[in-house]
């Protein structure tokens, strides 16, 4: 259902037209000054507008909407007389304009070709994200669509996003959309995981450090701030973020502000933050682990990526990529699969959500011979019959840029160990699938043989450990 925004200071005109674009099947929306239509932009997906209101009328309106967001049309509504004020509007960017008294159905039509252009201009910042990511976007359950045109609206909007969901879903793809759909796109991006270093080693990382701030600091250093100027910084796990240097993020928001350790200069910094988390940090806040101010900071608009579970209908879509991702880098060629196995993926439970479907899928390819996986591949390989759950796994992040690092750092094995295990997995199988032929082995990985030999001895994977 596309949405609406109504602008106009007179109840008689905002009634009517509610009426019948509600009756159209659109959700409406409606302000009655410029400035009150400010407050109620974000689910807007056209504005109509009037021209001639008190305070803000609908030009300045119309600049500041255009600021916020350049792929929302506008559409004016004009008294006799200032036509030619609509056309010097329409060379700025305005969509159309219609003149008082309007035509109903008139009116209507003009909206529904505003929302086609506005479809087709989501879209085209969809494929030019695709483009500079190297990746496709996959999205066609309800619930995708629904983020994926939420991310679209707020990219261009130069706020500050919280991006929650599961561990697994994908948070990390959503925080690079953003930055790949912005203003600041051609921009440095740039990603520090806030649960990976101490307070006083994430202190200097994000902020900085001067020559002789502290033992081993033999040399300046800008911080992640300060490489992100311009462009775009990514906070992933920001719930893990200590205590103390929650403060010093809470300024760089609010002023733009940073301070390097051991200095005493304050630098300014022009940065687009966008946080993720898979914590309930308004909890958080409620216990005293999250500072509440620095929550609505980070807050101003909250993404959550639904599970996989809740888009089922994405998985074929999602399995096929992965399967031809990992066929392109294990040197397998076209790798397909069997649509029988693709309705047990679809009806299987995934707690790990699109990691561990994908690595479910890196699995069975470091398995087979290339061509068709069937789903005697899959129970052979995951040693399970059709309708239980595959074992929750890990996935090396270094090789899945679109989602985020696996478990959660308070728990369980370091970051390290997990994508040690899942490498050793994957040297084994090989192996295992080519009987111990060290050359068809390296070639299915996609590694030189000197390079498997390597890491079999690095994990012990001789002989007799393959039997």
């Amino acid at each position: 259902m596309s949405s609406v925004l109504l602008v106009d200071d007179e109840p008689g005109v905002l009634f009517t037209l509610s009426e019948v674009l509600t009756e159209r099947g659109h959700r409406v929306i409606t302000a009655r000054s410029g400035s009150e239509a400010l407050g109620k932009l974000d689910d807007a997906d056209v504005v109509l507008t009037d021209l001639a209101m008190p305070g803000m009328d609908g030009l300045e309106l119309m600049g500041h909407l255009a600021q916020r967001d350049a792929t929302l049309p506008i559409i004016l509504l004009t008294a006799h007389g200032s036509e030619r004020v609509a056309v010097a509007a329409m060379k700025q960017g305005a969509y159309d304009y219609l003149p008082k008294p309007f035509d109903i159905d008139e009116v209507a039509l003009v909206i529904e070709r505003a929302l086609e252009t506005r479809r087709l201009r989501v879209d085209n910042r969809r494929l030019a994200a695709e483009q500079t990511l190297g990746r496709r976007i996959i999205g066609a359950s309800r619930p995708m669509r629904r983020l994926l045109e939420a991310t679209s609206r707020v990219a261009s909007r130069d706020v500050t996003v919280l991006v929650r969901g599961e561990t697994g879903t994908g948070k990390e793809f959503v925080a690079e959309l953003l930055h790949a759909q912005s203003t600041r796109a051609k921009r440095p991006l740039v990603r520090f995981n806030c649960a990976a270093l101490p307070a006083e080693l994430a202190d200097a990382e994000l902020f900085g450090h001067v020559r002789g701030a502290f033992t081993g600091a033999t040399a300046s250093r800008p911080g992640f701030f300060a490489q992100a100027d311009g462009g775009t910084l990514i906070l992933d796990e920001i719930g893990e973020l200590p205590l103390p240097i929650q403060a010093k993020l809470l300024r760089a928001l609010q002023e733009g502000e940073i301070q390097p350790v051991g200095s005493g200069r304050i630098e300014k910094v022009d940065v687009r933050v966008v946080a993720s988390t898979n914590r309930d940090l308004a909890a958080d806040t409620k216990v005293g682990t999250f500072r509440e101010d620095l929550y609505y900071r980070l807050a101003v608009v909250e993404l959550v990526v639904p599970p996989l579970r809740d888009r089922r209908d994405d998985i074929p879509a999602l399995a096929a990529e992965f399967a031809r991702r990992y066929g392109d880098r294990f040197g397998l060629g076209a790798v397909s699969l069997e649509p029988a196995l693709v309705e047990v993926l679809t009806r299987t439970e995934w707690p790990g959500n699109v990691r561990q479907l994908e690595n479910t899928i890196a699995r069975l390819a470091a398995l087979s011979a290339g061509g068709v996986i069937g789903l005697a591949d899959y129970e052979a390989t995951m040693g399970i019959g059709p309708d239980a759950a595959p074992e929750p796994a890990t996935i090396d992040p270094a090789t899945s840029a679109d989602l985020e690092p696996a478990g959660d750092a308070r728990h369980g094995p370091s970051l390290k160990e997990q994508v040690e295990a899942f490498e050793r997995n994957l040297v084994h199988a090989a192996l295992q699938a080519t009987g111990g032929n060290q050359s068809e082995a390296a070639r299915r990985l996609g590694v030189s043989r000197v390079t498997l030999i390597d890491k079999m001895k690095k994990y012990g994977l001789g002989p007799k450990k393959l039997q």
